[in-house]
């Protein structure tokens, strides 16, 4: 059962249009689903109010979609997240007569500019987007390990501990034992279900609900990470050299608060140590987070700074 997520940056409610409406928080679910393949349509329900509400819909996605009726400060902004993300495939659909003249001198040099132009046609997107979920490879399959981030979980009666999330890397299987990182609790995977069917396993790629034993409900909370993975990292100090994106105004300082976004966190952390000498915008730094971040190693952690007014995005950096 091959699946595509796709985030849908545009106009509240347009995924409504592509897929039936599922799980809604700051980040809002529609479902597609045609014999056995099926397409997780992600929209970022709290954005433009919260970046982080945009963050964890680009940070779930294999591709976007982005649905553009106006160039604004928030459209600058949605082209810099996926640019930082690395969503090197997506649709772009233009609204309010918007020409392509007008719009791809705007998004040159970024992953967008490679985004495929589309109409506003919801039948055309929704066959587009089933053939591409068709095509998808089983990232995963054949990997010992396996990684879920938490995006819901909740208790059901009769159940036990729900999870939901996507299967970030490899493969999770019916009876895994796995860590609840950043904690040292183990999970054992009672049942594995996608798009409301049961399965024995669940690749990369894959949305997933997890029925879990071993953990309650209300000692989980959403980033936390579900993985036999024994190369993960988990660490509140962070060591690097950020890329600043180039729009950024001014260099970074210590002691400034910022965001570091990975997977389904989104932490504070404050700036510890920052040397910008040479080219600011790619400085060594240090952040500190007041959490634990879980992680892989080579992991691209997104800098976000809230006081920034219309741009909120600063960077990534890859910790050493």
């Amino acid at each position: 059962m091959p699946n595509l997520t796709v985030a849908v940056i545009g106009p509240e409610g347009y995924a409504g249009h592509l897929g039936k409406k599922g799980t809604v928080s700051d980040i809002t679910f529609y479902n597609q689903k045609r014999d056995q393949t099926t397409v997780t349509y992600i929209e970022p329900s709290r954005y433009p109010e919260k970046i982080s509400s945009l963050f964890f819909a680009v940070s779930m996605a294999d591709m976007a979609l982005l649905v553009v009726g106006e160039i604004n400060p928030a459209f600058g902004e949605c082209v810099l997240v996926l640019d930082a993300a690395g969503v090197k495939k997506g649709v772009l659909v233009l609204l309010n007569y918007l020409s392509p003249d007008q719009v791809l001198p705007l998004v040159k040099g970024t992953v967008v500019e490679n985004y495929t132009l589309s109409p506003d046609d919801h039948n055309h997107l929704r066959e587009m987007f089933l053939d591409g979920a068709g095509q998808q490879t089983d990232r995963g399959r054949g990997l010992k390990f396996g990684s879920v981030p938490v995006d819901h979980h909740f208790p059901v009666k009769g159940v036990g501990t729900v999870v939901l999330g996507g299967v970030a890397e490899g493969t999770i299987r019916v009876h895994d034992e796995l860590r609840v990182f950043p904690t040292t609790r183990v999970a054992h995977v009672r049942s594995i279900q996608k798009h409301d069917d049961d399965v024995t396993e669940a690749v990369a790629g894959d949305r997933v609900g997890l029925a879990l034993k071993g953990v309650e409900a209300g000692e989980l909370d959403r980033g936390f990470v579900l993985s036999n993975n024994p190369s993960l990292v988990v660490s509140g100090i962070l060591n690097g050299r950020a890329e600043l994106v180039r729009y950024w105004p001014a260099p970074l300082k210590e002691q400034m608060v910022v965001y570091l976004g990975h997977w389904m966190q989104f932490v504070p952390a404050k700036v510890a140590y920052v040397n910008n000498s040479g080219d600011w915008r790619r400085p060594e730094v240090t952040f500190r987070s007041e959490k634990d971040l879980v992680y892989p190693p080579g992991a691209s952690i997104l800098i976000f700074y809230l006081e920034g007014g219309k741009l909120r995005v600063v960077g990534r950096i890859v910790p050493e």
